[in-house]
C-alpha cells in the first residue's frame, strides 16, 4: 500500500498529479510544475492494486509513482458529439 497525495491543476480542468505523500512534489520536474500551475492539494488516498479509481488504472498510477515519482492524470477527451454541435445536419438541414 502507498499513501498518495493528489493535486489539482488550476490551469486545466480535471488534470491531477498523484505523488507519494512522503515525497510530496519533490520528484515532479520543474517544467511540469510550471505547466501544471500552482498545485492545489485535493486529498490523500491509500492506494493498492485492489482499489479502483474512476478514470485511471491504479496499477499504472502506482508503477509511475514508483518509477518517476509522480503520475499525471490528463483530462478526459471531449465527447465527439460536443464537437459536432455547430455543424450542418444533413438529415434535418438544421445548423
Amino acid at each position: 500500500m502507498k499513501i498518495c497525495s493528489v493535486y489539482l491543476s488550476p490551469r486545466k480542468d480535471e488534470m491531477y498529479l498523484y505523488v507519494d505523500k512522503r515525497d510530496q512534489l519533490s520528484q515532479v520536474p520543474e517544467a511540469l510544475l510550471e505547466m501544471f500551475g500552482k498545485p492545489r492539494h485535493v486529498m490523500d488516498i491509500p492506494l493498492t492494486s485492489q482499489r479502483k479509481l474512476a478514470r485511471v488504472d491504479t496499477d499504472k498510477v502506482l508503477e509511475e509513482i514508483e518509477n518517476k515519482g509522480y503520475f499525471l492524470q490528463m483530462p478526459p477527451p471531449k465527447e465527439d458529439y460536443l464537437l459536432d454541435l455547430h455543424q450542418d445536419r444533413p438529415e434535418t438541414g438544421v445548423r
